[in-house]
């Protein structure tokens, strides 16, 4: 069965991923974005999408899928742009997988 995709976060950040036919959640309410990545990840979807904004605000749930291989969370800037938080979670994991960092 193949994996959906979904995507979290503002409006204008989520928004081109419709365009792909991705599954959207554009909430800000903490509790709301728990739930929405813990639905996803019991619903099939092989990779979340959520902008670093949002992130910060459950980093703990973010942290509870970070060591399973599906969903795949990753995160991305929003439209404003970065915080970093992303790239060093990226440059963690391979550090994690190779032994150093390679990026």
């Amino acid at each position: 069965m193949a994996h959906k995709i979904g995507a979290i976060g503002d409006k204008d950040s989520v928004l081109p991923f419709k365009l792909f036919d991705f599954d959207t959640r554009t909430t800000k309410d903490k509790q709301l974005i728990r739930q929405q990545i813990d639905e996803m990840a019991k619903n099939n979807y092989g990779i979340i999408y959520i902008t670093e904004e949002f992130a910060q605000l459950v980093p703990e749930t973010i942290k509870r899928y970070e060591e399973k291989m599906i969903p795949a969370i990753v995160l991305i800037p929003n439209h404003e742009g970065t915080l970093g938080i992303g790239k060093s979670m990226i440059q963690g994991q391979v550090e994690r997988a190779v032994g150093q960092n390679i990026l």
